[in-house]
């Protein structure tokens, strides 16, 4: 399927660093737009390239606390006039303060309203904001590397405009901000799909979190086990995500597309390879004729420019060819796009993680379908 396509970017977004040793590294936004470059992508014919603008505080301020943002600000001038682990913040912890945070976080927040923007014009059919799905956010806190909350300030500029919005967050860990931010409400359906909080940070998401008053049905989580393969998560994937995609029938969709699920990622214990995270993607385009497309999680840099490389040509319906053009792969060594080898994965390992799925998804059905009108077989406990 053609579509025409925005990719938003510019170097402003990938220069900031939040500590030296810190595993969040916002240059790996420019291997990306560099793997993508050398491809040719953005001399395709329905492929533009848009600059992102920095969110207006009163942007930032439709969903974070007018004094939390007035401290990030402090934060960001290196100003203390408050106790920086009151929101969250700590040197040597997830989210440390640093120079010009307030404007690197607006500014990402801005690409994803310039991504909505895109897409409400009519100029483009799905926009991809790699800087943004800062998922874990919350109005007065910041939380897993994120400031402020651009998914759900995105999202509730486009309920503004009456749309309704489907969001699944493919990131390996659960999209707890956003959830929480939609989560009384039917006009927005959240899917998260990521390693149980079981085992992983940040320790929610279970398939009982399923909203409250009118949005009791409309957050849905399915957790995973770790060493969850492509099989098996590919499995659970299409099991539960194009079904109440196609039932809620979304004016909009809005996606996270974290790559930190990867086996190679050193943060998490999902064992995807590129396939599985391509074949999602390819599935996610088919149900819903809008897509606004974020970035997330991924800490394995040279992974993370292969997968958003994917994940783009899956947008612009390009097959990229699997060795990497030569400029690139001699300033950084990659050599192909696509994963060759695959997890060694034990098999009890893996007969762990079916029936973790299996169960996962059958709570889902038992509990969630029934809200949106879908009829499923649910097999008997065993």
């Amino acid at each position: 399927m053609s579509r025409r396509s925005a990719y938003i970017y510019s170097d402003a977004l990938s220069r900031h660093v939040l500590r030296e040793d810190h595993p969040f590294v916002p240059s790996r936004l420019r291997l990306a737009y560099e793997l993508l470059e050398s491809y040719h992508a953005f001399k395709e014919s329905d492929a533009l390239l848009v600059s992102p603008r920095p969110a207006t505080e009163e942007e930032v301020a439709s969903f974070h606390d007018k004094e939390y943002v007035a401290a990030v600000k402090g934060f960001s001038r290196g100003q203390s006039l408050v106790d920086p682990a009151i929101y969250n913040f700590s040197d040597y912890g997830d989210n440390p303060t640093y120079k010009g945070m307030y404007e690197a976080s607006a500014l990402a927040v801005g690409a994803s309203l310039v991504s909505a923007e895109q897409v409400l014009d009519g100029e483009v059919d799905v926009a991809f904001n790699t800087s943004g799905g800062l998922h874990h956010a919350g109005p007065k806190y910041a939380s897993g590397f994120c400031v402020f909350n651009d998914v759900a300030i995105a999202i509730g500029y486009l309920l503004k405009w009456g749309m309704r919005v489907a969001y699944v967050d493919i990131d390996v860990h659960h999209g707890d901000g956003v959830q929480d931010a939609f989560y009384d409400t039917d006009a927005v359906l959240t899917i998260s799909l990521h390693e149980s909080g079981q085992y992983l940070f940040p320790g929610t998401g279970h398939v009982a979190e399923m909203g409250t008053g009118k949005g009791k049905g409309y957050a849905v989580n399915l957790p995973l086990a770790p060493y969850t393969d492509d099989e098996r998560y590919l499995w659970a994937f299409n099991e539960v995500v194009p079904p109440l995609i196609k039932a809620f029938n979304p004016d909009i969709l809005v996606t996270q597309l974290g790559i930190d699920s990867h086996y190679l990622d050193p943060l998490a214990h999902l064992q995807l390879t590129t396939h599985a995270y391509t074949t999602a993607i390819e599935e996610l385009g088919k149900l819903a004729p809008k897509w606004i497309a974020l970035g997330g999680g991924g800490y394995e840099p040279g992974t993370f420019a292969r997968s958003i490389t994917l994940a783009y040509g899956v947008m612009i319906n390009k097959e990229w060819p699997n060795e990497i053009p030569p400029d690139y792969r001699e300033r950084y060594g990659l050599t192909e796009l696509r994963d060759r080898d695959r997890p060694n994965i034990e098999e009890s390992a893996k007969e762990t993680a079916q029936r973790f799925a299996e169960d996962s998804v059958q709570e889902i059905k038992k509990l969630i379908f029934p809200f949106h009108g879908i009829r499923s077989l649910i097999p008997p406990s065993s």
